[in-house]
């Protein structure tokens, strides 16, 4: 009995920690050294393992049994937010796949992931099928009610063959809506619109641990559009109509749904829809989850918008061999201004700084003054580069990323541009100095 005991106790992590792999090859190789596996859930990103791809671009994950069935994603670059795709684990199968930038990620083994993989390439063959129709602007009706019976049964196909299965809340929230009867193109395009969240359950956990929601919402927002609309109106519209598709979801779901498009807007410059949100919804939802850190944030974009009037701080001029304080709302030496945060131990400051100065002397334009604050932790450096830089307005930022001055513009990195007009109104805030120079000489 006792070497029974024995014997089980032994082979006891063998069974613990030989469970399933997931496992794959990306290519070419060279381009990804690593992969890092993590468990996600509806309210966090949970750590699971990472690992080194082998010089042939393998990679492979053992899961011991502590790693449960639900959604898991696969980091394979950095930023790691944009640089991922999720996995469906159900901790039956192991999972196979390969990965290349052109083509995206292919399962060769899990039924479940190979299912949707099935699923979404066959219900985007059957969209493709229905614009070509309208495209070809074809009266045939009969054949349109054919490739929309096309669809009904795919679609009921998929959902009887997911049955019991993870995916399975992927494919019926996905449902597509099917016309009973002939609808021509405006008919259409209104009712797809019209029920677009129909089958989608906000509080799905499933669906709350994967990028569905949030590519959910954002195609709504963002490819909801009509040519004959400013697009301002457009998003302002398709953002009311998507908080009021997803009223029933909980306050933290809303909240990051509604965060993450608020940063696409930020992220492609419309400064205007992006407080249209915080103003109307995300604010009042930061606030009541006590989510001082969002709150602040989103005021602080706002006061950074472009229009509004910039931060006041004190900048020095020549008078006399002598340099003098003078609040920059005072300043009255240019049309316009280029504020630049920089910092001397920067690289790519010290690249675009000069790039910077140049552009301005081979256009010879009088209307622009360049102010540079430089974000130092010491001051010598600075003052040698500050000197290659003579026609600029210089202020010395110490505390670095402390700096009262820079975190009132919130900068987080340098070089970072503003431009302002004589009022000290935002004009601008260019990406980098590609942007800056194109601004410029438009």
């Amino acid at each position: 009995m006792l070497k029974k005991l024995i014997f089980i106790l032994s082979i006891f992590p063998t069974f613990l920690m030989a469970q399933h792999t997931i496992k794959g090859t990306f290519s070419p190789a060279e381009d990804y050294p690593f992969a890092v596996l993590y468990k996600v859930t509806p309210t966090s990103t949970l750590y699971v393992a990472n690992t080194q791809m082998d010089e042939e671009g393998n990679f492979r994950f053992d899961l011991d049994s502590t790693a449960t069935q639900g959604m898991y994603r696969l980091v394979y670059a950095l930023p790691q937010e944009e640089f991922n795709f999720d996995i469906i684990y159900n901790a039956k199968e192991d999972v196979s796949l390969t990965f290349n930038a052109e083509t995206g990620v292919d399962f060769k083994a899990s039924v479940e992931n190979t299912l949707m993989s099935s699923y979404t390439n066959s219900m985007s063959l059957i969209s493709q099928s229905i614009g070509d129709f309208y495209n070809q602007q074809s009266q045939d009706s009969s054949a349109l009610m054919s490739i929309f019976r096309t669809q009904k049964e795919t679609q009921l196909e998929y959902e009887k063959a997911a049955e019991g299965t993870i995916v399975s809340d992927f494919i019926k929230a996905n449902k597509p809506y099917v016309p009973k009867s002939y609808e021509d193109i405006a008919t259409y395009i209104t009712n797809i619109k019209k029920h677009f969240f129909d089958y989608v359950d906000f509080n799905n956990e499933t669906l709350q641990s994967s990028n569905f929601l949030i590519d959910r919402v954002s195609n709504y927002v963002f490819g909801m559009a009509s040519t004959n609309e400013d697009e301002n109106d457009i998003y302002k519209r398709n953002i009311d109509e998507v908080y009021s598709a997803m009223k029933k979801a909980q306050p933290e779901i809303k909240s990051t749904l509604l965060e993450i498009i608020w940063q696409q807007m930020v992220d492609t410059n419309f400064d205007s829809v992006a407080n249209y949100i915080s103003d109307k919804y995300l604010i009042k939802l930061a606030e009541s989850l006590k989510d001082t850190e969002l709150v602040n944030r989103l005021k602080q974009f706002k006061s950074l918008s472009i229009g509004n009037k910039a931060p006041e701080f004190d900048v020095f001029i020549e008078e006399n061999g002598e340099r003098t304080p003078i609040s920059m709302y005072d300043l009255d030496v240019a049309e316009k201004y280029i504020l630049v945060f920089w910092s001397s131990s920067c690289s790519h400051c010290l690249q675009e700084i000069p790039q910077l100065q140049a552009h301005l002397k081979s256009l010879n334009n009088p209307d622009y003054k360049v102010i540079a604050v430089g974000l130092e932790d010491d001051t010598y450096l600075w003052e040698r580069e500050i000197a290659k830089y003579p026609e600029f307005l210089h202020v010395l930022g110490m505390g670095k990323w402390e700096n009262k001055i820079g975190n009132s513009y919130n900068v987080n990195a340098t070089p970072t541009y503003f431009v302002l007009n004589n009022e000290k109104k935002i004009l601008a805030k260019p990406y980098d100095i590609s942007a800056l120079k194109e601004y410029i000489s438009n």
